[in-house]
């Protein structure tokens, strides 16, 4: 965004240098203001819809190979599908409650799950079981 400023800018000093140059050299007597600010006119709408079209161009994001949750880690842990599903939702950064009304359990549940997936991780935070699960392929 600023490198577009910057260049924006410097073509405005450009254009009114040479504006100026052609105004006290050559044409002052024969062209009156209209012609001008017309041309100070053209530049600029072109170079809007110019700097509209670059700045609204859609990036495309390169999709990496599919995500393929690591089932026998799943396994050899212990981790329920539900308890899973929490983990998903907590590496999303959904609050206990909100987790609570997305699966549609109370809030209670919600951190009983919570706890136990704490404990299968051996992990004592929410940063580190979305650390962890991300190690072990649980969680993209």
């Amino acid at each position: 965004m600023t490198r577009t400023l910057i260049i924006y800018g410097l073509a405005l000093a450009v254009l009114v240098f040479l504006l100026k140059y052609l105004e006290y050299r050559f044409v002052v007597r024969d062209l009156s203001i209209e012609f001008y600010v017309g041309i100070v006119a053209v530049f600029f709408t072109a170079f809007g819809v110019w700097a509209g079209l670059k700045l609204t161009r859609k990036q495309v994001v390169k999709v990496g190979p599919e995500f393929i949750v690591d089932e026998a880690a799943l396994n050899r842990l212990g981790i329920s599908k539900r308890e899973h599903e929490v983990l998903l939702l907590i590496s999303q950064g959904l609050s206990n409650q909100e987790i609570a009304d997305k699966l549609f359990v109370s809030l209670n549940t919600i951190k009983t799950h919570s706890s136990n997936l704490f404990l299968k991780m051996q992990v004592s935070r929410r940063t580190q079981a979305v650390q962890k699960g991300k190690e072990l392929r649980l969680i993209p």
